[in-house]
């Protein structure tokens, strides 16, 4: 049962129609993950599913319901980022034990994400060496140096201040108002 429902998830996730709209705003598909996703997010938030993290493929469905569905559930609002550190924690876990070497590039991509997101440089770092060593993509590995930027020039995601009710900075505010300063 837990196998089948670990796979179901992966396979919603990777299923090629899915892939145009991972990095997209798209209400249609925030719905889709939501309808399909949802009570499961909620279960991974509660913890019920932390023993997935012994296996390469609960792993990935973990940091998927963890980092990328409350994302798509919870735009513009402080739950998209609720479980990012737990997600974070999954990252860890899969790449101490090796289980990102066993995955194909779009799997390594999902697992490393958290790393990413996560507002600490030393999570930034992370990011870039794992995407530049073990993934390649060049479009990848400049979104990672790219959140690596914001976070060494601000210690934060400003894009995120009005959602988590942060107050931004003048020099923030100025940032916010350029091209492609948030994602």
């Amino acid at each position: 049962m837990v196998d089948s429902l670990i796979d179901e998830i992966v396979d919603f996730w990777f299923d090629e129609a899915m892939k145009p709209y991972w990095f997209r705003r798209s209400a249609s598909f925030d719905r889709a993950v939501a309808d399909t996703l949802g009570p499961h997010y909620e279960a991974a938030a509660r913890g019920d599913y932390d023993d997935w993290i012994e296996d390469v493929d609960g792993c990935i469905a973990l940091c998927v319901l963890l980092d990328q569905v409350p994302r798509n559930m919870f735009r513009d609002d402080p739950r998209a980022f609720a479980t990012d550190a737990k997600a974070r924690g999954v990252s860890e876990h899969a790449v101490a034990n090796g289980f990102d070497l066993e995955c194909n590039e779009d799997e390594r991509t999902f697992l490393y994400l958290p790393f990413e997101h996560h507002e600490d440089m030393g999570s930034q770092e992370r990011s870039v060496t794992l995407f530049t060593e073990r993934v390649g993509d060049e479009t990848t590995i400049r979104y990672a140096e790219r959140h690596r930027e914001i976070i060494g020039r601000f210690g934060r995601f400003p894009h995120r201040n009005a959602v988590l009710g942060r107050a931004s900075t003048p020099e923030e505010e100025a940032f916010l108002k350029e091209p492609d300063s948030s994602f």
